[in-house]
């Protein structure tokens, strides 16, 4: 069983900064993507960013120029570098990996609370 275990969640001031990390037990092999999504409050969970093993991105709207992410592939792992954090930013982060045959797994998902 894959086991994704995220870190790097806080309490951060509107304009601050945040890095969240994702290490995965599983296998290097065979990835299509890692990522991250969110949850608010009363909301659905929400894409953030996705990486592919080709190295290609994809990131929600609302945090285009904010947030990066990135893979390191031989640590097995995903992080999401946050900066400009806004209020509504505030969520439970998931981090997410999806292999070629289908499998998905998921985090257990730190909390991201951006307040004043």
């Amino acid at each position: 069983q894959v086991q994704l275990v995220e870190s790097g969640g806080d309490l951060v001031q509107p304009g601050g900064s945040l890095r969240l990390s994702c290490a995965s037990s599983g296998s290097t092999f065979g990835i299509f993507t890692m990522g991250w999504y969110r949850q608010a409050p009363g909301q659905q969970r929400e894409l953030v960013a996705l990486i592919a093993t080709s190295g290609s991105t994809n990131y929600a709207d609302s945090v285009k120029g904010r947030f990066t992410i990135s893979r390191d592939y031989a640590k097995n792992t995903v992080d999401l570098q946050m900066t400009s954090l806004k209020t509504e930013d505030t969520a439970v982060y998931y981090c997410n990996l999806v292999y070629n045959s289908g499998a998905v797994y998921w985090g257990q998902g730190t909390q991201v609370t951006v307040s004043s």
